[in-house]
């Protein structure tokens, strides 16, 4: 079905690659404009050819999520390019994988915790006057590292379950003004960063024994779940999260 978000203009975070570049074209294809965010310069740039060459509209925001000046200039960017702001997707995160806890250093765990979920509170917190406007959605990116232990990944895991902590948190203030927000808890995607966290392709691949679909997850599918928790279908749907992992959890 077409035009689901149609003139809705869309921020997405870590837009440059993997999830972010698969929800950047796919919520164009659908109607929306789309500001890419991210680090990455010329990926995102790339992102932004991409959609442009399909007829689409969007633009590059070049911001670190866990920098405050930068995520309010970024959401600025983002209002000024377009006109507004609909809906806001946190995507962007990083994953380091560590040793045991009592081996983790202050460093890894400061950088991912300032970006995977300082990044989402300042993103966030920054793009709610806008979505106030006229009403909106957001969409978090968790993980399935956030709903259990994550041995040799401790950070990773703890800022995991704190998004989804300040998703419900940000749906009970927000949703009774007309901001819905809801978190995905994605299983193992076939990412260029979860490849490397796995250490090797073939690691990566005996994955899917334990997925009971039988393949591991694409960005398409993570993509194609943020459009519906994005679009007005999903209206009545806020404070949710949502494991897609293939059966990956039972």
């Amino acid at each position: 079905m077409p035009g689901r978000v149609e003139n809705k203009i869309v921020l997405i975070t870590g837009g440059a690659t993997g999830i972010g570049r698969a929800a950047s074209l796919l919520f164009s294809r659908q109607g929306a404009k789309v500001a890419v965010a991210d680090r990455n310069q010329p990926e995102g740039e790339k992102t932004v050819s991409l959609i442009r060459d399909n007829g689409g509209e969007a633009c590059f925001i070049q911001a670190d999520v866990s920098k405050s000046a930068q995520v309010a200039g970024m959401i600025d960017s983002a209002v000024t390019a377009f006109g507004g702001l609909n809906i806001l997707v946190n995507n962007a995160g990083v994953l380091i994988r560590t040793s045991a806890l009592d081996e983790v250093s202050e460093m890894e765990w400061d950088l991912t915790l300032n970006t995977n979920l300082r990044g989402v509170f300042l993103s966030t917190k920054y793009a709610i006057p806008h979505l106030l406007v006229n009403g909106g959605a957001i969409v978090n990116v968790s993980s399935g590292a956030g709903t259990g232990p994550s041995t040799n990944a401790v950070p990773y895991g703890v800022s995991k379950a704190g998004v989804i902590q300040l998703t419900m948190t940000t749906s009970r203030e927000y949703a009774p003004r007309g901001v819905r927000c809801n978190v995905i808890v994605p299983g193992l995607i076939d990412t260029p960063q979860a490849r490397g966290s796995t250490g090797s392709t073939d690691e990566f691949l005996r994955s899917t024994s334990r997925i009971a679909v039988g393949r591991v997850g694409t960005p398409e599918d993570i993509a194609n779940l943020m459009l519906f928790l994005a679009c007005d279908e999903s209206s009545y749907i806020s404070g949710s999260a949502f494991n897609i992992n293939g059966g990956g959890s039972i």
